[in-house]
């Protein structure tokens, strides 16, 4: 009897379909049934037989029900491997990145343009997002990405907010995210965030314009590049976000930061300095008095000038 059930498995076995050719993606609907999910694998070339896969699913494969969703189903998964990837709902993942420093009208275009999402966005709260890469399976609401979108920047804040130091010149999250949006547009390199989160520090502190860039081109572009020099007459703008024209934080956050700006400007490096421009190497010289900064920025003028950008 043994032998018997032996040589009908590996009958059985012999007779059904091959392995996959290729990677195939496959929609599994809800509600239908194995036979249904049978047919439009071997329609997508997902297995060779629909007959033979759901012979194996009969007498071989495990009796838990498939789950719907987006599968990929990799070259050379034969039916057994197949029938265990429907069964395991372990559906495909698809991404959308958010880097960091990027503004919520971006964020929006971002979710609008992603393959498969469903339904409409609107442009969500600038500074409450925060930037990572979000996985997402296909037919998913749009509304829904952006929630964990938000969801993930109120625990990271939450969480470093426990962790606020004393010289921190934030008194609420909000500002803290203001501040860290600030310090996320004005260096790309980790190792000057803390730094640059003291020189706006030190500004706030004593009362003296921060006299940031980005905060002027924001109501001008809502956070996207300006494409070009910025104007006097934005410059003399006083239209709540403008640093040069008042003293203090904007009126809001100019983009949204990542989680390293934040914590940058909740315990910002102790320093002196109040002034910073860029060195010509992606980074920034740093410096205490106007007369130490002004040198620096002929330097800077310098090499704009040899680079043909002046």
């Amino acid at each position: 009897m043994r032998y018997g059930l032996i040589l009908f498995l590996a009958i059985l076995l012999s007779a059904c379909g091959g392995r996959a050719s290729k990677d195939v993606t496959v929609v599994i609907p809800h509600g239908v049934s194995l036979s249904k999910a049978a047919t439009i694998l071997e329609a997508q070339g997902a297995v060779d037989s629909s007959s033979a896969f759901l012979r194996y699913a009969k007498f071989i494969g495990s009796s838990d029900p498939i789950k719907p969703g987006e599968y990929e189903v990799k070259a050379g998964m034969d039916d057994g491997e197949v029938l265990a990837l429907l069964q395991s709902g372990k559906t495909l993942q698809r991404f959308v990145m958010i880097p960091e420093g990027m503004p919520s009208i971006s964020v929006q275009e971002k979710l609008t343009a992603a393959p498969f999402l469903e339904g409409d966005v609107a442009v969500p709260a600038e500074g409450s997002i925060l930037p990572d890469s979000y996985a997402y399976t296909r037919g998913e609401k749009r509304s829904a990405v952006l929630k964990r979108m938000q969801a993930a920047m109120t625990k990271t804040l939450d969480d470093l907010w426990k962790n606020r130091k004393a010289s921190s010149v934030a008194s609420s999250k909000e500002e803290a995210v203001i501040l860290a949006s600030i310090v996320e547009k004005e260096t790309g390199k980790a190792s000057e965030r803390r730094m640059v989160a003291g020189v706006y520090s030190n500004r706030v502190r004593i009362g003296m314009k921060l006299q940031a860039d980005p905060t002027v081109i924001y109501p001008v572009t809502k956070g996207k590049p300006l494409g070009r020099r910025i104007l006097r007459s934005e410059l003399d703008a006083d239209n709540g976000y403008n640093t040069y024209a008042r003293t203090g934080l904007p009126a809001g956050p100019i983009a949204n930061p990542g989680k390293a700006s934040i914590a940058a400007v909740l315990d910002p490096l102790p320093t002196r300095n109040l002034f910073f421009v860029a060195d010509g190497t992606g980074g920034h010289v740093f410096a205490e008095t106007g007369a130490q900064h002004n040198a620096n920025v002929e330097k800077w003028y310098s090499i704009r000038r040899q680079r043909g950008e002046m």
